[in-house]
């Protein structure tokens, strides 16, 4: 019990300060926690059970994150993703199939079976990567974005016919047709239930719940549907993942798909802090140096060869750029190829050492993509630059101007009453659609974030009058503030609060001026009330 006790301690511990060092220099979150799995598993000899269960609940991180994607995809945004969904899915799984098997069994001389096994799983790339950066950076909205998203949940059906095939290649005595007749008779079964009494059940249940007014009633009915959903879908034959997905796409056409993604925020990050933090404990150090060369040689080469893949599938009907993109997101090997491995390795398809080989690859390969993909506007804009992105685009050439970060409602306000004023300014949105809105109102607009170093440059904030933040989030306007003045020390950062925890939570940051919302609103509302 000490011991537990003491591992998940130095867990939290070690967590929380390599993520502080990380955050410093810009790298993701997500190599702390992979870090700390390294650690604590020769700190403990994690094995066994032990890693079985930790795997189990790190999967459900993955559940939840596919779950918060499915409240985003109703029907019809499905059906209008049908050609993104279907044809570019298609397409990259098959092409990158067949280029990697050829590689293998040609170029490497491998057998047949392990030739097909290891283009099985090289073919599939990282959702909780790749989803988790372009939902917290909000280019899930950008054309390379809806691109990789659906490419990615296409990847995720195509997981279960990838195991199944295996299974057979295991020589279990079941023919082929028989296991895809079964498959699709699960498959018609799963859809129509859920989409009529599952639908059915599900709005009673929000409904009922939410009437309460009890929160952890609510949170209760989401959980069960959840986890139910999920539960389903598994004893039919695919991934729990997936049954999260639906169940998220049925939440999606109910008024209650933006409090139920809120709600669930929180657990989400954690399990999948948990997911992370299991693929750490895979990597065998020792094994890792010694056999560096080949393991990095084996990485490039597949990440090359798939990205190459991707990219002229999605140059068929988008620019370069995007097409960039989309292929230097995608180019990872993913999570479900560690399943595709442990099958392949417990059915004897593979040997455990060529299977500990392709676990670690594809470790390594989901520790380089953070850095990829949060480097990906630059690394992109070497094939071709983007008008609206603003951390490749060479400085504005103005001065005495007022930075706009953020273009909702108080953004559109702002910008309003500068443009009456004749004011100089430009403005700066994470969102995409808030950005190629402003562009179609003729103001001078880019999508970009403004707490990072090259956005600062390209916007000329040293030069700038004033930056007014009109975000929502605290935590980002307390980044960007943070960003700004430590770029520019004597920069005028303005920005509304709406209460004194506010205040108080600001001011470490003397330097930032305040228009206090409530006290401005309370002197508009006496002056008229005294107006004759």
């Amino acid at each position: 019990m000490e011991t537990l006790l003491l591992s998940i301690f130095l867990t939290v511990a070690i967590s929380t300060v390599l993520n502080i060092i990380l955050k410093r220099f810009g790298v993701s979150h997500i190599i702390g926690y992979i870090a700390t799995g390294t650690i604590i598993s020769y700190l403990f000899g994690f094995n066994g059970d032990g890693i079985d269960s930790l795997n189990l609940i790190g999967e459900f991180g993955i559940v939840f994150l596919m779950f918060t994607i499915g409240l985003e995809l109703s029907l019809d945004k499905i059906k209008k993703m049908k050609e993104i969904l279907l044809t570019n899915g298609l397409l990259q799984v098959v092409f990158s199939v067949v280029v990697i098997f050829l590689l293998s069994f040609y170029l490497f001389h491998l057998n047949f079976n392990t030739s097909l096994i290891i283009s099985l799983a090289f073919s599939l790339s990282s959702t909780a990567i790749v989803l988790t950066y372009l939902k917290e950076s909000k280019d899930i909205h950008t054309p390379y974005g809806q691109k990789s998203m659906g490419i990615l949940i296409f990847q995720d059906l195509a997981v279960i016919p990838i195991l199944l095939l295996i299974t057979f290649l295991s020589n279990d005595g079941a023919s082929i047709g028989e296991i895809l007749l079964k498959t699709v008779i699960s498959a018609i079964f799963v859809v129509v239930f859920m989409f009529t009494i599952g639908d059915k059940i599900v709005n009673a249940l929000l409904q009922f719940s939410a009437k309460t007014e009890l929160e952890e009633l609510f949170l209760g009915s989401v959980f069960s549907i959840l986890i139910g959903v999920s539960l389903l879908a598994h004893s039919m034959g695919f991934t729990y993942s997936l049954g999260a997905f639906i169940a998220g796409m049925i939440i999606a056409d109910t008024r209650y798909n933006v409090k139920v993604e809120s709600d669930i925020a929180s657990y989400k990050d954690l399990l999948l802090g948990t997911f992370f933090f299991g693929v750490g404990t895979k990597i065998d150090m020792v094994y890792f140096l010694s056999n560096i060369h080949i393991i990095i040689f084996v990485f490039i080469f597949a990440m090359l060869f798939k990205a190459l893949v991707i990219y002229v599938i999605i140059r068929r009907n988008s620019d370069k750029n995007t097409s960039a993109k989309t292929a230097l997101s995608l180019a990872q090997i993913g999570e479900f190829s560690f399943a595709v491995f442990a099958l392949a390795g417990s059915q004897k398809l593979i040997s455990e050492e060529m299977a500990s080989f392709l676990i670690l690859v594809s470790v390594i390969s989901m520790i380089l993509t953070p850095f990829i993909i949060g480097n990906i506007y630059k690394l992109s804009s070497y094939f071709e630059k983007e008008f609206y992105e603003s951390d490749v685009i060479t400085p504005i050439g103005r001065k005495d101007h007022v930075i706009v970060a953020g273009f909702g409602v108080l953004g559109k306000i702002v910008a309003s009453n500068l443009k009456a004023q004749d004011g100089n300014f430009v403005i700066i949105s994470d969102n995409l659609k808030h950005v190629l809105h402003a562009r179609k109102l003729g103001y001078m607009a880019y999508f970009g974030h403004l707490d990072k170093l090259p956005v600062l440059e390209s916007l000329v904030v040293k030069e700038a009058k004033a930056i007014i933040i009109t975000m929502i989030s605290e935590q980002k306007r307390r980044l960007i503030s943070e960003a700004v003045l430590r770029y520019n020390p004597k920069a005028k950062v303005i920005l509304k609060i709406d209460s004194a925890e506010e205040r108080k939570s600001l001011r470490d940051l003397n330097e930032l001026e305040f228009v206090d919302a409530s006290f401005e609103v309370a002197h508009l509302l006496v002056n008229r009330a005294l107006k004759h």
